[in-house]
């Protein structure tokens, strides 16, 4: 039966920095207790992720980033669903942030401003005064898995310390 920490083996977030974004490892005392395992980086996208390692849909969250602009205004925001969910980002995220258009950030533009790579961004680290939405299921889930910074690597965190972080926001952003 698949789980949060399905065959993984997890340690003390802390105690491995070096599986970790540097940005993440700066940023761990937002997330206490935060676990980190080592996986093979060519399995860091959700569904390949769930599938070898069995864990558990709902109880693994994405974060994708933002570019939300009104005018000359230009917003970058982390946007955070289970994996099971999409998020509402012409709807709700649109919004929420008073934007006109908005659009997924280009990945280059995304990695050099996070200092994360693609399919391991996570909220954990990212650039001051960036909004972080996270869904109320992700704060509601308990443990979840989210990116490490790096595509080698996921860290186990408890969702409603992701809703505590500098700049969560928590909303209903799901569409189920």
């Amino acid at each position: 039966m698949s789980s949060a920490e399905g065959n993984l083996s997890w340690t003390a977030a802390s105690e491995r920095p070096d599986l970790l974004a540097d940005p993440v490892a700066a940023a761990l005392a937002h997330v206490p207790g935060a676990r980190v395992a080592s996986i093979d980086a060519t399995l860091a996208d959700t569904a390949a992720f769930c599938a070898a390692y069995d864990v558990d849909p709902a109880a693994s969250a994405n974060c994708v980033v933002v570019e939300a602009r009104r005018g000359d205004v230009v917003t970058l925001a982390a946007v955070m669903v289970l994996a099971t969910d999409r998020a509402d980002v012409n709807g709700t995220v649109r919004r929420h942030l008073g934007a006109r258009k908005i659009s997924f950030a280009d990945q280059a533009r995304a990695e050099g401003l996070t200092g994360m790579q693609q399919g391991g961004i996570t909220p954990v680290g990212l650039p001051e005064g960036w909004p972080v939405l996270v869904d109320e299921g992700v704060v509601a889930a308990g443990p979840v898995v989210i990116g490490a910074g790096v595509r080698g690597a996921k860290l186990l965190v408890d969702g409603a310390a992701l809703a505590a972080m500098p700049g969560a926001t928590v909303l209903g952003l799901a569409q189920r």
